[in-house]
């Protein structure tokens, strides 16, 4: 057993979430606490639902990087009410972490997709208010093999739009819906780009300024963090820890 404020006093300290400024309805931290024990972590991409009821069924600490809060004030009926019912009677505590998780130096999902990709000699760039919001990594194969080293790294195909060099060299990597990002990674003269998702504009605006960007996909790009943080917990404070995959995910 790990006692639930210690843990969270650990994650809000590593992750920085007091300092990292989120989108307004971002609610970053503990979002739900339980009895104050722990005997178990459960990390997931999403509390969703489906991921709350199957967490709930034997309670514990369930870390997400998409938390239950959005949209500010909202009633608490359908869906909504089913979550916190079922984590509240499964003695389940929840905790989210949006963008800490993606920008976090070592356990963060933009850095870990970018190593697991192969990239080489990766920096921090894209700062805003202090912290990195991106990466960038050297890639010395041809674009093909990029696109099967993306595919082998987040587990499913994806799409891509092979405007660029044949033989990229600079790879950014931002994960989840960050495709609207396309111009602002081109003016750094980088010329493939890796995210999650994007807007259907985006894929013009990397065709027109001759870029390589592989979208591949929002789910599958931001379940490293989450898992990190789940193993990075159960070394810390001695507990059992599980990854809910979900799949059909964006």
């Amino acid at each position: 057993m790990a006692d639930l404020q210690e843990i969270v006093t650990f994650l809000d300290r590593e992750l920085k979430t007091s300092e990292i400024k989120d989108y307004p309805g971002a609610f970053n931290g503990l979002q739900l606490e339980n009895n104050g024990a722990v005997h178990r972590v459960i990390s997931a991409v999403d509390a969703s639902l489906a991921v709350i009821e199957e967490a709930a069924k034997d309670g514990g600490l369930l870390l997400v990087h998409h938390g239950m809060f959005w949209q500010g004030a909202q009633k608490i009926t359908g869906p909504y009410f089913q979550k916190l019912k079922a984590a509240i009677d499964g003695n389940l505590a929840i905790y989210s972490s949006h963008l800490p998780l993606d920008f976090h130096p070592e356990i963060g999902n933009n850095i870990l997709l970018a190593r697991a990709i192969g990239l080489k000699l990766i920096q921090p760039i894209l700062p805003k208010d202090g912290f990195a919001t991106a990466v960038v990594g050297e890639w010395d194969g041809s674009r093909d093999e990029l696109h099967k080293a993306i595919e082998n790294a987040v587990g499913r195909p994806l799409q891509s739009c092979a405007c660029g060099s044949v033989a990229p060299r600079k790879v950014a990597v931002m994960t989840g819906g960050a495709g609207s990002e396309v111009a602002k990674i081109a003016e750094l003269g980088i010329d493939s780009f890796v995210t999650g998702e994007g807007p259907h504009w985006s894929f013009i605006e990397a065709e027109e300024r001759k870029m390589n960007v592989f979208y591949a996909g929002h789910y599958a790009t931001e379940t490293f963090g989450v898992m990190a943080l789940g193993e990075l917990l159960a070394e810390k404070f001695g507990l059992k820890v599980i990854f809910l995959a979900r799949s059909g995910g964006l």
